[in-house]
């Protein structure tokens, strides 16, 4: 239906938003809960904290991205037609802004709600003199010994700083020493907050930053410090590995890694107190023009509290807790292949426990009837039980295989610690396809039972992480259905060995058949339209701004198919266009938990096919990562993912609805329309199904 002659193009630049201005938006909804006072304020902190924590991944990825671009004068263009240049001057204006909001919550907001709370952030100046004395003592027994000072002038050239560190330039005078600058970075080892020594009915901070500059004249006996300021810089973190010319992909790796600690530097952070002629300095050295330049005007790196928004003993300033409700546990049922074999099990994650999970591979471990585990691992913990069941399973005599993702984006490190430790104890640990990222959730326990051969499968839309699955929001499937799992394990022995990939009917497997499967359910229910019978999309993904899905929406949307899409992050998508989107509507839910499950739904006639999966509507999801895509069949779990979804398209609280500008507005409600917060409800369901196993 794609050639057919719509009378529009559906291609046309402005019916595109740009997706970097369209991630920022999504920042916006971040910052936007840390704006909102009816959050607790720790909560509230934590939400700052990601915001920064999120603009740093962007600068170093994004912005890096789009420099390279600019500078080599690239004459590629996304959708929307922007070039990099254009691309560059917007995110520009529109990050000064947000971090202008940002700041002003915190000096307006948040840090005095906090300073009510007893919990106080302290200029070295205002700090009481019997506490000096303290931060000097700590300063010289802790601080000074790991400080370097380094000279800048013709012998010492500017040092390599590390990306994202927090840096101190001094700005020196003094008879014969060759040089006006030097610069001192503050040890990564130590806590960027340091703590009164004693209570005084609450709790009291100091900078470390600070800490530094009041005592940097230590550093340089002799010489006059007319100034110390403090700065950080932000590199180009992308990794360029080729893979074809890599003969060993973990070294390649490994060495990559080394070098973006030190890439070129796309952003430079000053306080506001900087003088200019310090930050035309800077700026030189690093390369760096003046709208590369942001000035702060409180701390200057907020990623660095969220320690103390995480871990500080004020319950009463927090989310209240809860206790997620255990499906299946080990604790209880002593054979969870019981209870799969009878049935599939749904999981929402974290309202129903990730441990079972953790449980059902546990099991599978020290089972003498499993034979082999096959494991897809793409972000995990440090202290991952997961990869502790897998070597146990390997110690065991099992066949055990892991897929693991050395490209994991920030997770590089870690999972080329993981592979070497698998290994090691017999574990075969393999990197995937050569080119594609494996980004898909799935783990496969193969168990002889009497007189055959049984698969069991986990798959899901979430990463086998203990620690995210409490905070994040995913759905995963235990089944033992022999069409899925055989066809799982067709994937599998495509990912480990050297195979075509089959044509299924069950899994949707990037990049060799999802978009084409998405793309086929999108076309089918423009025919429902057409023929008038039952027709309707429902999407929720955490990205969406692939061109041909955009496309292809479209053109369903011109048809008459009612179209709801929930998109957390980035959406390239325009709403309300005459004739093109005027049955689109766009939501985004920003709350307590990471909305981070992928949920499709097709109407189909009255019949319908609902999808989780792995994948997002993105180029890299669809074209250059392993995904997985997976059907919902059994009744009760379909109807009750269409709860869930209208669950959250009821959600009047933390929603909020895309504008034809691209903007954002919280979703209104009339007076006599109760407040809905669908996260809020999912707890209370959660809470309401443990006491009711309970009893």
């Amino acid at each position: 239906m794609g050639h057919l002659d719509w009378g529009v193009d559906f291609s046309d630049r402005s019916h595109f938003i740009n997706r970097e201005l369209g991630w920022l938006e999504f920042n916006q909804r971040v910052l936007d809960q840390a704006i909102d006072q009816s959050n607790p304020v720790l909560e509230r902190l934590k939400f700052l904290c990601i915001v920064s924590s999120n603009l740093d991944e962007f600068f170093e990825v994004r912005v890096a991205g789009l420099k390279q671009q600019h500078q080599t004068n690239s004459p590629e263009t996304g959708p929307d037609g922007l070039s990099a240049s254009e691309t560059l001057a917007q995110i520009s204006t529109r990050v000064r802004r947000m971090v202008e909001d940002q700041y002003r919550c915190w000096r307006e907001s948040i840090a005095p709600e906090l300073q009510a709370q007893r919990i106080r952030f302290h200029n070295y100046p205002d700090v009481p003199a019997a506490e000096r004395a303290h931060f000097e003592k700590f300063f010289l027994e802790t601080v000074y010994p790991v400080l370097t000072p380094l000279a800048v002038d013709p012998s010492h050239p500017f040092p390599q700083l590390l990306n994202k560190s927090l840096n101190v330039i001094v700005e020196l005078e003094g008879d014969g020493i060759g040089t006006d600058i030097a610069v001192v970075q503050a040890p990564r080892i130590l806590p960027r907050l340091v703590p009164f020594s004693s209570k005084t009915g609450g709790d009291d901070y100091v900078f470390l930053g600070n800490i530094i500059q009041e005592h940097v004249q230590t550093l340089f006996r002799g010489v006059k410090v007319k100034g110390a300021h403090l700065f950080r810089v932000t590199r180009n973190s992308n990794l360029y590995v080729d893979e074809e010319e890599a003969s060993n992909l973990l070294h390649a790796i490994e060495e990559e890694l080394r070098k973006v600690k030190r890439g070129a530097a796309v952003r430079l952070e000053v306080k506001k107190d900087c003088p200019a002629h310090v930050q035309e300095r800077l700026l030189e050295i690093f390369n760096l023009e003046e709208e590369d330049v942001y000035r702060i005007d409180g701390p200057l790196n907020f990623s660095r509290l969220m320690p103390l928004a995480m871990q500080i003993d004020r319950p009463e300033l927090r989310y209240k807790r809860f206790t997620p409700c255990t499906v299946v546990s080990l604790e209880t049922e002593t054979d969870i292949f019981y209870h799969v074999r009878k049935g599939d099990i749904l999981l929402h994650h974290p309202y129903d426990s990730f441990q079972t999970v953790v449980d059902f591979l546990a099991q599978a471990a020290e089972d003498p009837h499993v034979l082999a585990i096959k494991q897809t691992l793409y972000r995990t913990s440090s202290d991952s039980p997961i990869v502790q069941s897998l070597i146990s399973a390997a110690l065991n005599g099992k066949q055990v295989t892991a897929v693991i993702e050395l490209k994991a984006r920030f997770d590089e490190a870690a999972n080329i610690h993981w592979a070497r430790v698998m290994r090691e104890a017999g574990v075969d640990v393999v990197y995937g396809v050569t080119g594609l990222k494996t980004h898909a959730k799935a783990m496969l326990i193969i168990r002889s039972e009497g007189d055959r051969i049984r698969r069991y499968a986990h798959l899901g839309t979430g990463n086998y992480h203990p620690s995210t699955a409490k905070i994040y929001t995913d759905l995963s499937l235990l089944t033992a259905r022999e069409e899925l799992t055989t066809e799982l394990a067709e994937t599998f022995n495509c990912l480990t060995g050297v195979s075509r990939f089959p044509a299924m009917k069950e899994l949707m497997v990037a990049p060799w058949a999802l978009h084409e499967g998405f793309q086929e359910l999108i076309e089918n229910e423009i025919g429902h339209a057409w023929a008038g019978r039952p027709c309707g999309i429902y999407a929720k993904v955490n990205s969406l701004v692939e061109e041909g899905i955009i496309e292809a929406l479209y053109r369903a949307s011109a048809a008459g198919v009612p179209i709801r899409l929930l998109v957390r992050g980035m959406c390239a998508i325009r709403v309300g266009i005459p004739g093109v989107s005027e049955n689109i509507e766009v939501r985004s839910i920003v709350g307590r938990f990471l909305e981070h499950s992928r949920i499709f739904r097709f109407e189909n006639g009255g019949q319908p096919r609902i999808y989780l999966g792995s994948a997002d509507w993105m180029p890299r999801n669809l074209f250059r990562r392993v995904e997985t895509v997976f059907p919902i069949t059994a009744p009760g779990m379909v109807a009750h993912v269409q709860e869930i979804l209208e669950w959250f398209w009821r959600d009047n609280v933390k929603a909020q609805v895309m504008q034809p500008d691209g903007t954002y507005k919280f979703r209104e409600r009339s007076a006599k329309e109760p407040a809905f917060d669908a996260q809020a409800e999912f707890l209370a369901d959660a809470q309401r199904r443990r006491k009711a196993r309970a009893a």
